[in-house]
């Protein structure tokens, strides 16, 4: 028997004179909260249309800070989560909210600030040293504030460093990566952010990387499934068939291949 499409059928239909209405098929989807940085990079507009193309699944995509998007995935708001803060994402799969998590790419986080360097981060020794002076200069650092991933690696810094931030020089946003980095640009003033957001971000004005390189700075993410045993009506089979083509060659190809201005901004290391 011969497949006819349903646009051909529509037009055969139609050119002998019948009016016919033909339902439309329904198209798989998925929910994914997952972080900002992901989003304002630009890499799900690269790598989501792929993963359709090959599967029929679509994504929708809720994005928030990482500690936001797990609370989500704890409400059972959404099927998958992919997020960049691993002690949490540990402790999400630990509780039973995840099923499991799984590696999916990196990349790292870098200081940013004014192009003159006020409180001279380019010559501290390490990322907590760069914090520290920050600090003791009293110049401006904006903060996302949100529990984001990105957040929770700014706050790890400040312990390793002795220093509670606040004061007027600590500005908190509230908000995500590239709202921050618009604030640090208005300031002008310092912040952290993950490398990806840094190369997509157009609205630079006088800031600039002012640090990176430390280890400390490694930035991984990982993609977890919401546990379907927890909240029945997640869809399981869609949100492993999206978290198994993430890992899989052509997934991570995917991800190596998105570019912005000749640099890669994340690297794949599914296992």
């Amino acid at each position: 028997m011969l497949a006819i499409t349903r646009t051909a059928l529509l037009y055969a239909l139609t050119s002998l004179g019948t009016v016919v209405a033909v339902p439309a098929v329904a198209q798989e989807f998925i929910t994914v909260a997952s972080t900002t940085s992901t989003e304002n990079s630009g890499l799900f507009g690269h790598i989501l249309p792929i993963f359709t193309e090959e599967t029929g699944i679509t994504v929708r995509v809720v994005a928030q800070g990482t500690g936001q998007a797990l609370e989500t995935g704890r409400r059972g708001d959404v099927d998958v989560v992919f997020v960049h803060a691993l002690p949490a994402e540990q402790q999400f799969v630990a509780e039973g909210y995840g099923v499991a998590r799984f590696d999916v790419m990196y990349n790292d986080f870098v200081i940013v600030g004014p192009e003159t360097d006020p409180a001279e981060t380019r010559a501290a020794q390490t990322a907590v040293d760069a914090m520290t002076a920050i600090a003791q200069a009293g110049t401006a650092f904006a903060s996302r504030g949100d529990d984001s991933g990105t957040h929770k690696a700014e706050l790890a810094l400040w312990s390793a460093a002795g220093i509670v931030p606040q004061g007027a020089w600590y500005l908190e946003t509230g908000s995500g990566m590239g709202a921050t980095l618009n604030t640090a640009v208005q300031v002008p003033a310092y912040t952290l952010t993950d490398r990806g957001t840094w190369l997509s971000f157009a609205n630079r004005g006088a800031l600039t990387i002012t640090y990176e390189g430390d280890p400390v700075l490694f930035n991984p993410y990982g993609v977890i499934l919401v546990n379907p045993a927890r909240h029945p009506h997640v869809k399981a089979q869609e949100g492993k068939a999206f978290i198994d083509w993430l890992v899989s060659a052509a997934g991570q190809q995917a991800i190596a291949a998105y570019q912005v201005g000749g640099e890669q901004l994340f690297f794949p290391n599914a296992q």
